[in-house]
């Protein structure tokens, strides 16, 4: 039987295609790749800083009519590459919306209530670690943000050791806690508002929707709209990554074609090629019939079930890592590292402790108050992902800048970050991994 390309003995997907795929199929894949960036952004911001800040620092300029572009590269990462790693998150919040299990309000309603512990209480012990410091009360939202691609990187590290449940949980208490951030970034960390831009953003938004709803599929149409959303919005004065997020959710989650329809267009076609001899066929009659084939089946599958998995490859082994390296080179030697500074131990301690205990404490009293844990999970189980929670790395990084515009404000956050990241994700594993099992139930 002829493999399809991808599959196939030959020497690119044999040598290149196959063991990427089999990497990137690895739940810890993502998680690897994001260590490794940030990793190389510290080697370098150490080894020639000035090097790694000039480069972050080159000007881009774009201007079409009355839109324009004027960006650093690291702004255009932060505000461009960045709408598409949002726009993904958009994407899985529709699916569990959809789907999954946002989409059973009663199943949901103790990893939300986890979710919406692990914000406030993060928040709370950052404003009374440094809040009252000169200039660090903005920075409040940093320690509210969970990894999703990291923290379920370490947790599938611990393997058969923990039940599908507790994965589950976490799962949906980290797009809980994205949504939570989106309503965070859109609320508290946009700037002056220009109304005309965010009218034409609207707009633009408003005609996505209204294309998908009359059954249009041209790329041709969504682009341009989807490139207009994020550039009014950018000129809004809303952080422009809220545009990923608002097409993620406005992306379609049915088909255009029902799985009977799609039989009866394109059976008949197979039908014939199937039984009709090759010499009967024009190359050309034969590649039409195929395509019309090929299309029939694209239409019968979700532009959502489409779209997410190639575009979640794309965020996770490109944007976030680019992202990292943009984002985390910190220079030990430029006397700017302090690991005692309020900031520093406010989004530090916040990960570390505030997300811990948050999210467990908010659980036990959702399930004191009758709501049911994922079948298997256990105390132990409820710690171990309470800590993990703290692994705020892409998130926190992305709200950390947009909230101080202090250099030194921004490094104490991004070392309480790496360090609280870091920390949560050993202490995490070695509670998941090594401690002593319990019986089922809290």
């Amino acid at each position: 039987m002829t493999q399809p390309w991808a599959r196939s003995g030959r020497f690119v997907p044999r040598t290149f295609v196959r063991p990427f795929l089999r990497f990137a199929d690895r739940e810890a894949s993502s998680g690897i790749a994001l260590i490794v960036a940030a990793a190389f952004g510290l080697i370098w911001a150490n080894l020639n800083f000035d090097s790694y800040e000039s480069f972050f620092a080159t000007s881009i300029r774009f201007e079409l009519g009355p839109l324009h572009l004027d960006e650093t590269l690291r702004g255009f990462v932060n505000d461009g590459l960045m709408a598409i790693f949002f726009f993904v998150v958009g994407l899985e919040i529709k699916r569990e919306l959809v789907v999954g299990d946002l989409r059973e309000p009663r199943a949901a309603l103790l990893p939300i209530l986890a979710a919406l512990g692990g914000m406030i209480v993060p928040a709370l012990l950052y404003l009374a670690l440094a809040g009252s410091a000169p200039g660090a009360e903005r920075g409040w939202g940093v320690p509210m943000a969970t990894d999703i691609a990291f923290a379920v990187g370490v947790l599938a590290l611990v393997g058969k050791r923990v039940p599908v449940g507790a994965k589950l949980f976490l799962l949906t208490l980290a797009i809980a806690d994205d949504i939570g951030a989106i309503a965070v970034i859109a609320i508290f960390y946009s700037g002056p508002l220009s109304i005309g831009w965010l009218v034409v953003a609207v707009a633009a938004l408003v005609g996505v929707w209204g294309a998908g709803r009359v059954g249009i599929r041209s790329l041709g149409v969504y682009l341009p709209l989807a490139l207009l959303a994020w550039l009014a919005t950018l000129e809004s004065g809303v952080h422009a990554t809220l545009a990923g997020v608002a097409l993620g959710l406005l992306t379609p989650a049915s088909p255009f074609y029902a799985l009977g329809e799609f039989r009866s267009q394109s059976g008949p076609i197979l039908q014939k090629l199937v039984t009709e001899d090759d010499d009967v066929w024009e190359r050309e009659s034969a590649d039409f019939s195929l395509l019309t084939i090929a299309e029939f089946a694209r239409e019968s599958v979700s532009p959502l079930t489409r779209i997410e998995p190639a575009l979640s490859l794309w965020s996770a082994f490109v944007v976030v890592p680019i992202f990292a390296l943009a984002n985390g080179g910190i220079n030990f030697g430029s006397g700017l590292v302090n690991l005692t500074s309020p900031i520093a131990l406010g989004v530090g301690l916040g990960l570390l402790v505030g997300k811990a205990v948050g999210v467990s404490l908010f659980t036990l009293l959702g399930t004191a108050s009758g709501l049911s844990l994922p079948s298997g999970m256990t105390r132990r189980h409820v710690f171990g992902v309470s800590i993990l929670a703290g692994i705020g790395f892409t998130v926190a990084l992305f709200i950390a800048g947009l909230a101080f515009d202090d250099r030194q404000h921004f490094v104490d956050a991004r070392v309480g970050i790496f360090a609280a990241s870091i920390a949560a994700a050993l202490l995490g594993l070695a509670v998941l991994r090594f401690g002593g099992s319990r019986r089922a139930g809290v």
